[in-house]
């Protein structure tokens, strides 16, 4: 819940400066000299950039949620059976075992869009962000039947 907050906190700070720089952006523009609006319109388009960003980021949080919710209604959740330092960090050596059993099942079902789930915790739990991203897309992009690329 915690995490829910902070992200909808820093979302409406950013749609607070989105609106805040685009302002400045008409403002330039209505000076009316070439350099003004060359600058205006630059202005306007990192806000709308970021709306973008925010808006596919926020689609991404929302489905990737009903997902999960969906998995925990069907009892097929990933069990948390990760080894913990005594700091509370997930152990580098349990993460990649747990991996590694992710892996062999995605191989097993590449169509399944329970173990590209899974498989992204595993990559999370591991450390590796950027291949729990993608794996989580091909998770939501199975599970709405759209085509994925091999």
């Amino acid at each position: 819940m915690r995490a829910k907050i902070t992200y909808f906190v820093l979302a409406a700070v950013l749609v607070v400066y989105f609106v805040l720089v685009g302002s400045r952006g008409v403002l330039l523009i209505e000076q009316g000299t070439a350099v003004t609006v060359t600058f205006g319109v630059a202005v306007l388009i990192l806000p709308l950039i970021g709306v973008w960003f925010l808006w596919h980021t926020t689609q991404f949080a929302r489905k990737a949620g009903l997902l999960a919710r969906e998995l925990e209604a069907e009892g097929g959740l990933p069990v948390d059976e990760l080894r913990r330092t005594a700091g509370g960090r997930i152990d580098r050596d349990s993460a990649d075992e747990v991996f590694a059993k992710r892996r062999a099942e995605t191989e097993q079902s590449p169509t399944d869009w329970r173990t590209w789930f899974r498989l992204a915790v595993a990559y999370h739990d591991a450390r590796d962000t950027p291949r729990a991203r993608k794996a989580m897309q091909r998770a939501i992009a199975l599970h709405e039947g759209k085509p994925v690329r091999a």
